[in-house]
């Protein structure tokens, strides 16, 4: 099996971090997931959204972002998801990365320290060089939008 490119990236534990550093769940997995560091359990209420920590900053090589987006699991059977996502995490910012998970689902879920709760892709990133124009050129779409291409 074909194994993906890798890239070195330093991770910094913050005073807040405990437990296990964060994990590609399997060989050709895409995201690596992140833990909950919580001094004490909490309850994310139904249609409520809350600050979750990670205890860990990362140093993000120049020309790559890390986005973070929800897991799968908790997002098809509880609902929860980010406010954000993806999320996206500058490779100039130092500070502790912080979830932002909103419950969308029918019933409050509960949260506790060192649950996996998002996972961050490492991404490549090219920066725009804005040419202003008098025109574009036309394409088949055009100025449709918002289903003008169908269901």
């Amino acid at each position: 099996m074909q194994k993906h490119p890798v890239q070195p990236l330093k991770i910094k534990r913050l005073e807040n971090f405990k437990g296990e550093l964060p994990a590609y769940q399997s060989e050709l997995a895409s995201g690596f997931d992140v833990r909950a560091q919580l001094a004490e359990p909490m309850v994310l209420k139904r249609g409520a959204r809350a600050l979750i920590p990670t205890g860990l900053s990362f140093e993000i090589p120049a020309g790559f972002e890390i986005q973070a987006r929800p897991r799968s699991g908790l997002a098809a059977k509880h609902g929860i998801s980010l406010v954000n996502t993806p999320g996206t995490i500058d490779a100039d910012y130092r500070g502790e990365v912080k979830i932002i998970l909103i419950n969308l689902g029918d019933e409050d879920f509960p949260i506790k320290d060192q649950d996996r709760i998002a996972q961050l892709v490492l991404c490549p990133i090219v920066q725009a060089q804005f040419e202003i124009v008098d025109d574009l050129s036309n394409s088949k779409r055009g100025a449709g939008g918002f289903g003008s291409t169908g269901v």
